[in-house]
């Protein structure tokens, strides 16, 4: 194996997810992902030449988590020896106002990412052990942090500030920071090449929908709007997350039901969007519900079609018309041809068009699902997050 490769690490809470790429084909030559750390049994999968492996292990912690990927490598393939690692790219979720574009790290800048964890508290923890660690087991190579947040640095200042006390904003770093920054980016640059249109010339709109969604407007290759605010809880209804709603719905539910934060801050990060609406947040049972005559399901449907429709409009307003491009990306918004067809429908008096025939298509290429008559094209490209961080990792370290 002689090309040069990544190794791109994804430290959760209580998950790494892994993936060995070699950036200059795109070819995902292994991976895998290490889950329920520290857990009384965790679990851990490895896939290399068509060829997945499974075990039940315990899984202290993070450290451990490594060692059990290194493990992996080494007896199932390939050997990490023979990989020519050149670099190690880390995701982290959060990078607040500080990290604008992908960074090498060294201690100052861990302890940074450290700092950054009020604003992130169940992602960059997991980030900081993982790169603690990643740095210590290879510490031959350099190590690259890539911030999900750095794509919507673009953002005017009219789009990221919130009408709050300035100073008190200040102090608490409160401002829209977005999230799915580096799949809103590749895709959006996926779709200029799909068009054969110049990147920096074209408006679109993005929309990741996946277990957490969001979405974004696009001008002239730059971010100008994004749904995901200080968190990732604001904006498009998800699997179990609220999406927008009044903020006074939280003093209520401390006044009139007696919550306490952290259980207010449980309901509306886990228990409810399509999970709280239908008790199903997988679309598959979502769609079988429906077809079974479910009221609640399809309520549950109906309302994450209206908040997607709502944000797709108000962004044709940001972009100041129609856009070049409507891009859906991500598992939900790749293999749902009925979301796809539903907010076309909803465009129409626009004149967007959907083919139902290759919308109803599953694959797993980028294509073009709109009629050729349509007034906007309509997308629909498959997200690859570590092949965009792999890419910004060695562009960073001049490889």
């Amino acid at each position: 194996m002689s090309s040069a490769t990544v190794l791109v690490i994804n430290a959760g809470s209580s998950t790494i997810k892994y993936q060995l790429l070699d950036p200059a084909t795109a070819e995902a030559i292994a991976g895998g992902i290490v889950e329920r750390i520290g857990e009384d049994m965790g679990l851990v999968e490895h896939r290399y030449n068509g060829v997945e492996h499974s075990e039940n292990i315990h899984i202290g912690d993070h450290g451990d988590g490594l060692r059990e990927v290194l493990r992996l490598f080494e007896a199932h393939g390939p050997h990490l020896a023979d990989a020519n690692i050149v670099a190690v790219g880390h995701r982290v979720v959060q990078g607040g106002s500080v990290f604008p574009h992908p960074t090498l790290i060294d201690d100052h800048v861990l302890e940074q990412i450290r700092d950054l964890i009020p604003l992130a508290p169940l992602h960059n923890p997991g980030h900081v052990k993982g790169i603690e660690v990643a740095r210590e087991l290879f510490a031959d190579v350099p190590h690259v942090a890539i911030f999900d947040t750095s794509f919507f640095q673009t953002l005017p200042e009219a789009a990221y500030t919130y009408a709050l006390p300035r100073e008190l904003a200040a102090q608490h770093s409160i401002r829209r920071y977005g999230f799915h920054g580096t799949s809103h980016q590749y895709v959006s640059e996926q779709a200029a090449m799909l068009l054969g249109r110049d990147y920096k010339d074209i408006k679109q709109i993005v929309a990741h929908l996946g277990s957490g969604a969001s979405i974004s407007a696009v001008k002239n290759g730059e971010a100008v709007e994004t749904s995901m605010g200080l968190t990732p809880l604001e904006g498009l209804v998800m699997g179990t997350r609220t999406g927008d709603m009044d903020p006074a719905i939280v003093l209520h539910l401390q006044r009139e039901a007696g919550m306490s934060a952290d259980e207010v801050n449980t309901v509306l990060n886990k228990q409810s969007g399509l999970k709280g609406l239908c008790g199903e947040n997988d679309f598959r049972e979502l769609l079988r519900m429906i077809d079974e005559g479910n009221h609640e399901a399809t309520v549950a449907f109906d309302v994450y079609v209206h908040r997607l429709v709502k944000y797709v409009g108000s962004y044709m307003a940001v972009l100041g018309g129609l856009p070049d491009v409507i891009t859906f990306t991500a598992g939900v918004g790749e293999n749902n041809a009925l979301i796809r067809e539903r907010v076309a429908q909803a465009l129409a008096g626009f004149g967007v068009r959907i083919d139902p025939e290759v919308n109803n298509v599953r694959s797993k290429e980028a294509r073009v699902v709109s009629a050729p008559d349509s007034t906007v094209t309509i997308a629909v490209i498959p997200t690859n997050e570590e092949l965009a961080i792999a890419r910004q990792t060695m562009d960073l370290i001049g490889q």
